[in-house]
């Protein structure tokens, strides 16, 4: 569910220079996070928008913290599959841009951000689970500063590319799906009830969708249109749905959207259904269903607001992924059920698989779910924290994992992600990239701090996600 508590809008300092760091030579010894190399030396942040646009410019093709990255995954190397228990080592927080071996899952994890020297304004992180975070090629990605500005960072060498111009806040940006150098985001909470689309390359935004004469002639006083900031719209970003709120925050409604043809599909009036505002709404990835988040029902409709199917009783941490069938499929923990377990069901059909159980030996965790990764239909990164129980940790315990969703499902093992639970920003929050070979995640990695958090990378090769024999 979305934080309660806002972030805070002061203004960023100017940017400063990003340290570089040297280029390691060689592989060294592995074991205990072993050291595999540094990240190239990486030029200043650029400043103004001509410097940012020429720095845009300069982004490298070679993968340089991949390609070292690779050194680990030789033809040898497997996943660590399956629900080993195995605890995270002790470990400090690695430095910005060097590639280490996570000891008990053999995987490359990169820190990409270093809050303090970069941005001087609390944490750097992943903003949120369902947030795809990676452009259309994997040449950029964003986070989240905790004063609510957003920035950019280059996928290759982790190079600070400044703050996105225009973002603030909730401004729920979603990248282009096939532009690498554009992506839309919504005004501040959706107040205004517009979709902007900018160019990260040039800093310069234009309105691609102005809703706001046709949303007040349906509800007089609409103030905002947003997901509040845990939907996403369709794939090919055709479809989108939106909840409507007052300017006191009280909700009207929800609108179905047609960016393509540039209409109000069909609009679904709380008050008419007797409905309360929900904690959020989403389209799918196919756009065929909207799934809207309602405390007491998380309930699927077609795009028009017909034929309802509840999916859960309870709204709780959850995403829509696509599913290997083609078919949308919601992905949540059911804490009401037996085991607690964390299930699937198919938007079109009902049909309900649980994978997982969460509730092991007499333990709980909190958890977090991402289905971005379009481009491998079938799969979940599913990332814990907040565990308790007398038993003490168990195999799914403080750790990011991928889960397939089959009846009989393949678990696949990223990271144990070191953020020691200290309220909401030091969730772990894992995204997967649209392919499932990025991962970032949040982390106070060392500390207990609730503001010392830098966003990291966890790297993958595709063979971690063939079919095993």
């Amino acid at each position: 569910m979305s934080p309660s508590v806002p972030f805070s809008r002061r203004s960023l300092s100017p940017p400063r220079a990003v340290r570089a760091l040297r280029r390691a030579a060689a592989l060294l010894a592995s074991g205990c996070a072993s050291v595999l190399a540094s990240v190239v030396s990486a030029p200043a942040v650029a400043a103004t928008p001509a410097e940012r646009a020429a720095a845009a410019e300069r982004l490298p093709t070679d993968p340089v913290i991949a390609r070292q990255c690779d050194r680990l995954y030789t033809p040898s190397w497997r996943p660590v599959t399956g629900p080993v228990s195995t605890p995270a080592a002790p470990d400090t927080r690695p430095p910005k841009g060097l590639p280490v071996i996570d000891p008990v899952n053999r995987t490359c994890v990169v820190r990409v951000t270093d809050h303090d020297a970069e941005l001087r304004s609390g944490f750097a992180r992943n903003e949120y689970s369902r947030r795809q975070a990676f452009n259309a090629d994997d040449t950029r990605l964003f986070v989240v500063s905790e004063d609510g500005f957003w920035h950019q960072y280059a996928t290759a060498d982790l190079r600070h590319l400044g703050k996105l111009h225009g973002l603030s806040g909730d401004a729920e940006p979603q990248w282009h799906p096939t532009d690498p150098d554009r992506l839309r985001y919504l005004p501040n909470n959706g107040i205004g009830m517009r979709i902007e689309e900018l160019d990260v390359r040039s800093g310069q935004s234009r309105t691609l969708a102005d809703l706001a004469s046709r949303v007040r002639a349906i509800w007089p006083t609409a103030h905002a249109m947003w997901t509040r900031s845990e939907g996403s719209p369709s794939r090919d970003q055709r479809h989108w749905a939106f909840q409507v709120d007052d300017a006191k925050w009280g909700g009207l409604g929800l609108v179905s959207y047609d960016l393509k043809e540039d209409r109000i599909v069909a609009t679904y009036d709380f008050a008419r259904h007797r409905k309360e505002r929900p904690d959020h709404v989403s389209m799918s990835p196919s756009g065929r269903s909207i799934v809207v988040s309602w405390l007491d029902a998380v309930t699927a409709f077609r795009p028009d607001f017909t034929e309802p199917r509840v999916l859960q009783r309870k709204s709780e941490h959850s995403d829509i992924a696509l599913g290997a069938d083609g078919d949308d499929w919601y992905v949540a923990v059911d804490y009401e059920a037996s085991g607690g377990p964390l299930f699937a069901v198919n938007l079109r059909t009902g049909q309900r698989l649980d994978l997982l159980r969460t509730y092991v030996a007499g333990t709980a965790t909190a958890l977090h779910i991402s289905g971005k990764a379009y481009d491998r239909p079938g799969w979940v990164v599913v990332s814990t924290y907040a565990d308790y129980g007398k038993a003490g940790p168990q195999w799914l315990h403080r750790k990011v994992f991928a889960v397939s969703l089959e009846r009989e499902p393949r678990i696949v093992n990223i990271a144990h992600h070191h953020s020691a639970a200290n309220g909401y920003f030091t969730e772990p929050q894992a995204s997967a990239n649209r392919t499932l070979t990025r991962v970032l995640f949040s982390s106070n990695w060392g500390t207990e701090s609730k503001s010392d958090i830098d966003t990291f990378m966890a790297l993958l090769p595709d063979r971690a996600f063939a079919p095993t024999r």
